[in-house]
């Protein structure tokens, strides 16, 4: 890749969806947990629901590299990445430019395509004709541990 930045350590594919429903409490918590009575369940919480919107065109990356730390990307995370979303302006994308992975923002700026860190060490890549970039998906959720 003429502008190196690493971005993406390992694809995978979601297994089977499961129903995996955790307890989802009504109260609020401001610094501890909530009683675990059963007055404060609301119901069932399935994660699915919320990271997966596609699951046929989901897959997830792990993030090597520090490029995207001012989007909150950190290596080691898990990236829930969406295929069937369009690319667009200021969308995080996972892109194969000269067959290297990486993650980076679409940027659009008059007419031209740069992908763009958000790490001020790092160099926005500008896309030129000779180039092989494909796009493989839009970057819909963020997993990381605190």
């Amino acid at each position: 890749m003429r502008n190196p930045q690493i971005g993406v350590e390992s694809v995978y594919r979601p297994g089977p969806v499961t129903f995996c429903a955790i307890p989802l409490f009504v109260t609020s918590v401001e610094a501890g947990f909530p009683s675990p009575a059963e007055d404060y369940i609301e119901g069932r919480l399935d994660l699915n629901e919320h990271l997966i919107r596609h699951p046929a065109a989901t897959f997830f990356v792990r993030v090597a590299g520090d490029s995207m730390l001012g989007a909150g990307i950190h290596p080691g995370d898990i990236l829930v990445v969406d295929r069937a979303l369009e690319p667009a302006d200021k969308k995080v994308v996972i892109a194969v430019v000269d067959g290297e992975l990486t993650v980076k923002r679409i940027r659009i700026i008059e007419g031209r395509v740069l992908l763009v860190p958000e790490n001020v060490a790092y160099e926005a890549l500008r896309i030129e004709g000779d180039m092989q970039v494909e796009i493989w998906g839009v970057v819909t959720n963020v997993i990381h541990p605190l």
